[in-house]
């Protein structure tokens, strides 16, 4: 069904007329309202990674906690419902220490030599979260490199930065290795369509802008342009021409807007899905110059020790924190993608922060409230349209009219005190609406609230302090979410 009535019906109230409830007697309602004719951005969907061999920790789970922690992570109608699976494509030779694998552990003598392509049927566990995935309808799966296998980089390692042979100031005596790079990642992607899992989107750099003891691979834009228009065409040639191109991860906001000019200028943009970015360095603030989609692809709270709450004093790992961080990005910055770093962690790595939303403790696990921030845009899927929505006093306030006609609200309460919150969509964008809400705070995990009538149509409903709730508009004989 598709977006329908948003002319005509613009002087219908959002529900007919109901006797208001004694909520809304004694409380005034903030009220938002949603106009379907503004529209911004389109959302590819929110997401998380596995990397790491992270997806081994789900994989070892015995049932029923495995499919528990899977639902928790995609299910649209009692988990997060995520829709992105950002895999790395691993780049060494073996998988000591959480280290991911390459395809081609041992590499030709020169760039022209065939390879020897070799595949463990496993990629530390990702393609068997992927299949799972694939199970839960999630259709948007990014493949995303730290770096190119050592042998193809002026260091002769995956690790410790180095630069991939070929591009702009980087010979090596074995040759130019950009059309072998791009053939490595093409084969990367045919092996999972093999696997029933396909590839939608592809990146080839992880924060190209630091270099690590792990694998990485520095490069600019510019020198990024020039492997792209190596990619682009081999990705065509191999009948590929669906998948997006993404670039290049900076660590921060302000790389990545370099990335982004230096990626016009070359010449390469145009050949770009999205421009992605990281949030460690800078975080996002004001939008891209660019008509490429953005995607923010990794972020986490790296100091914080494991915490599961919701608001605790405003802390960098509390669920609220992460609900206004996500709204930033969506809503100041026409983000079509947000990604969380991890999905799942142990208690031993990284002394137990919070760069996790789930803490998987052998046959145990732990849900932070983290994970419910996300939960709470579920209800936006992948191919909605943000339009224009206004905000109450001390209220956030998103919209977005879904490709199956229904519209959703996502509202976070800034105030300490509760408060009624109240939608009305100008344009009465779905014939006969029925209004359903769903809110988190301290103590409830996206659990459905009352929604009451106003005399004036408004549908509304109660959220407490330094809240979210989120509402979803939906004809009156659609199937119930």
């Amino acid at each position: 069904m598709h977006f329908i009535q948003l002319a005509a019906l613009a002087a219908t109230p959002l529900l007919a007329s109901a006797a208001p409830s004694n909520l809304e007697v004694r409380q005034s309602v903030q009220k938002v309202t949603v106009n379907p004719a503004t529209k911004y951005q389109t959302m590819d969907g929110f997401g998380f990674s596995a990397a790491f061999q992270r997806a081994n920790l789900i994989v070892n789970l015995k049932e029923p906690k495995q499919t528990e922690v899977l639902d928790l992570l995609f299910n649209t109608t009692t988990g997060a419902g995520f829709s992105i699976l950002r895999n790395g494509i691993g780049s060494s030779k073996d998988s000591s220490k959480d280290y991911m694998n390459t395809i081609l552990p041992t590499c030709p003598s020169s760039a022209t030599g065939t390879p020897d392509y070799k595949w463990d049927g496993k990629d530390s566990g990702q393609l068997f979260l992927s299949q799972k995935a694939v199970s839960y309808g999630v259709n948007t799966f990014y493949a995303n490199a730290w770096s190119a296998p050592g042998c193809m980089k002026t260091n002769n390692n995956d690790a410790n930065g180095g630069t991939l042979c070929g591009i702009s100031g980087a010979k090596c005596s074995s040759g130019d290795w950009k059309q072998a790079y791009a053939d490595y990642l093409v084969k990367y992607v045919q092996v999972y369509a093999e696997n029933g899992v396909k590839v939608t989107h592809l990146g080839f750099l992880n924060e190209p802008d630091l270099t690590t003891s792990y694998a990485s691979m520095l490069s600019s834009g510019t020198q990024a342009a020039e492997f792209i228009k190596v990619l682009r065409p081999t990705l065509d040639k191999a009948n590929l021409t669906s998948i997006g191109i993404n670039c290049c991860e900076a660590t921060g906001w302000s790389v990545t807007s370099q990335h982004a000019s230096q990626l016009k200028s070359a010449g390469a943009l145009d050949m770009v899905y999205a421009i992605t970015s990281h949030e460690y360095t800078s975080r996002i603030s004001g939008t891209l110059s660019t008509e490429a989609r953005a995607w923010q692809t990794e972020y986490s709270d790296l100091n914080g020790g494991w915490s599961t709450a919701w608001y605790s004093n405003g802390g960098s790992g509390d669920g609220f924190t992460w609900a206004n961080t996500v709204f930033n990005g969506v809503v100041n910055s026409n983000l079509s993608a947000y990604l969380f770093w991890e999905g799942v962690q142990d208690r031993a790595t990284n002394n137990n922060n919070n760069e996790k939303l789930i803490l998987i403790d052998g046959q145990k696990y732990d849900v932070s409230k983290r994970l419910w921030a996300f939960a709470q845009w579920r209800l936006v899927r992948p191919g909605a349209v943000r339009i224009a929505a206004s905000s109450g006093s001390n209220l956030k306030s998103a919209a977005f009219a879904n490709p199956d006609g229904s519209v959703a609200v996502v509202v976070i309460n800034s105030a300490s005190g509760t408060q009624n919150v109240g939608i009305s969509v100008s344009g009465a964008a779905v014939a006969s609406p029925k209004v359903r809400a769903w809110y988190t705070d301290n103590s409830h995990d996206m659990s459905e609230t009352e929604v009451t009538v106003g005399s004036d149509g408004t549908a509304s409903a109660s959220v407490t302090g330094r809240g979210m709730i989120s509402f979803l508009v939906t004809a009156r004989n659609a199937s119930a979410v």
